[in-house]
Parts: C-alpha cells; sequence; structure tokens
C-alpha cells in the first residue's frame, strides 16, 4: 500500500476510491504526521518554504505538483527523490487567462472600465483587433497548445516557438526552435510567454528582443514573472514602443509604488491564470491517475527531476 500526503480533507474524500494507495492528510504547516510517506502532493498556491518538511521524510520517493511551474519546488527537493508537475492541468484557466487579457489589452477595456466609474462614454473606435493580428507564442507545451487553440478560433496567424525545432502538428505546420526567436520577433504583433523559468529562459524578453518588436506590439506573459526584464519592460511601455498584459510580474506581489503599476498600456492580473473553478476538478482527475499509475508501479509521468 503506497502512502500518499494529500493536502486538502475534501480531496482526500474525493480519492479514496484509488486503489493500492493510502491517503494521508497533511497541508505541510507542521512536520509530518507520519514517517512513511512515499508520494507527497503539496497544497497548492501556499509558500514554498513548506517543502522544507520534506527533508523529514525517509522513505520519500516523490513529489506531485498541482502546478506546471516547478522552479519553487527545486531548492527543497531531497537528493534521489522524483518532482513530478501537473501538466495539463491548468490548460484551460491559464488559456482562458491569456486570451481575456489580450481581447481586454487590444480593445481597450481596462479604458471602459476606468470610463464607466466617471460616468464617460469614450469615443474609441478603431482599437485594435485580435482577428488577423500575428501572434508569436513562445512556449509550445500542454498550456502553449491550448491558447494556440484559442487563438486560432479568433482568426489568428499564429506562430509558435519551442525550445527546439520540430515538424508541426494538427495545430501548426511547425514549431520554431528558441534560436529563431529574434529573428521571428519583428513580425510579431502579440507576443505570448508560456515558457517554464529555467536558466536559459530567465530575461529571455530583454531590452533587445523588445526592441525587435513592431511599434505597439502587445507582450502577454502568462509565464513567469523573470521571463521578463522588468526594467527594460517598464521603459519600453514608457516610452510608447509596447504595451504589456501581465498576469505574472518580477517582483511578484508588484510592489504598490512599482512603475509597472502606472505605466502607460500595461494591464495586470495578479497571478491568477489557473486558479479558477476549472482547476479542482482537472487537479482531481489528474491526481487520480497518477497515484493509481505509482501504486501499480507504473511510476509517475511528467517528472521534471531528475531529467
Amino acid at each position: 500500500m503506497a502512502v500518499v500526503s494529500i493536502p486538502d480533507p475534501r480531496w482526500v474524500d474525493a480519492l479514496s476510491d484509488v486503489p493500492g494507495v493510502e491517503l494521508v492528510e497533511w497541508d505541510m504547516k507542521s512536520p509530518p504526521p507520519r514517517s512513511d510517506i512515499e508520494v507527497v502532493v503539496p497544497p497548492y498556491m501556499s509558500s514554498p518554504k513548506r517543502l522544507e518538511h520534506l527533508a523529514a521524510l525517509p522513505d520519500l520517493e516523490a513529489v506531485q505538483l498541482v502546478t506546471a511551474g516547478y522552479d519553487h519546488a527545486l531548492p527543497y527537493l531531497p537528493d534521489g527523490v522524483r518532482l513530478a508537475n501537473g501538466a495539463g492541468i491548468h490548460d484551460t484557466s491559464t488559456a482562458e487567462l491569456a486570451l481575456a487579457l489580450v481581447l481586454a489589452a487590444q480593445r481597450g477595456i481596462p479604458d471602459f472600465a476606468r470610463a464607466q466609474e466617471r460616468g464617460e462614454w469614450l469615443r474609441a473606435a478603431g482599437r485594435p483587433s485580435l482577428a488577423d493580428r500575428r501572434v508569436l507564442v513562445v512556449g509550445y507545451g500542454s498550456v502553449g497548445r491550448a491558447i494556440v487553440r484559442r487563438l486560432q478560433a479568433f482568426e489568428t496567424d499564429v506562430t509558435v516557438v519551442a525550445s527546439r525545432a520540430r515538424e508541426g502538428d494538427d495545430l501548426v505546420e511547425r514549431v520554431h526552435g528558441i534560436d529563431e526567436l529574434r529573428a521571428l520577433a519583428p513580425q510579431a504583433e502579440i507576443l505570448v510567454l508560456i515558457v517554464p523559468l529555467t536558466d536559459d529562459t530567465r530575461g529571455l524578453v530583454d531590452a533587445e528582443l523588445l526592441a525587435l518588436l513592431p511599434e505597439q506590439a502587445l507582450v502577454v506573459n502568462v509565464a513567469r514573472g523573470p521571463v521578463v526584464d522588468t526594467d527594460a519592460l517598464v521603459e519600453a511601455c514608457q516610452a510608447g514602443r509596447v504595451r504589456a498584459a501581465l498576469d505574472v510580474t518580477d517582483p511578484e506581489p508588484l510592489p504598490e509604488d512599482h512603475p509597472l503599476w502606472s505605466a502607460p498600456g500595461v494591464l495586470i492580473s495578479p497571478h491568477v491564470g489557473g486558479a479558477s473553478t476549472a482547476f479542482e476538478p482537472r487537479a482531481l482527475d489528474f491526481l487520480r491517475e497518477q497515484l493509481g499509475a505509482h501504486a501499480r508501479g507504473e511510476g509517475l509521468t511528467h517528472v521534471v527531476h531528475p531529467r
């Protein structure tokens, strides 16, 4: 019987039918309730500091996240312990927010909301549509594919970039390599970022790349804040060169006096890409599959460390 810790009592009840698994409730706010836990599912959207308790588990084999991002867990992972991310759980929510940010920025929804508070009828014809725009999506994992699928429904011209070039699929004719990014940037009226934060992607969107984008291009970050050089983005937005729609920032949370808040053409949401009602049912379905596979000796899928 595989002993697995689950952070939420409701989730313990929902997953109680998984054969071969003994579930232990643990929110990781305190030391583990028992030492024989093999797999830990950390709580969603909690402080990474809670992961310090992993060191107290001598039988720990794996940590199963319910987030796509995993960089926050790596510093706390004991030697020899596998780390699997929640690939696919957030596809729907994050893709929805990415499209919402794009549409809101393109059609001027923030301006309309502010005008409504003033009781002002804005004359705002001619805002840029999403239709007919050239969109460059950087990151073509499961969330990237979900975003592309939705973008195509809006009659856009979509190009995708991943860590390496490869043949296309049912959505795109070709997947470009990251080494082609700067060559593709001058055509990107909308740049969508959905890459994991790694040494290679940290600061990927810097002053040089921003300068290559067309005038008034929209930078949409639903990845991680440090993927974008914040100082360079602030400067480009203040100069009116580009616009931005950001669900993630660097630093985060963004301090109340940070210049991003007031930079022209910037729309900010507080890192809520995956946090909708679509999260929980997809997380439970995902965990049911993962924990069942572990109990059967098949191992977890989506292992991101060690590779």
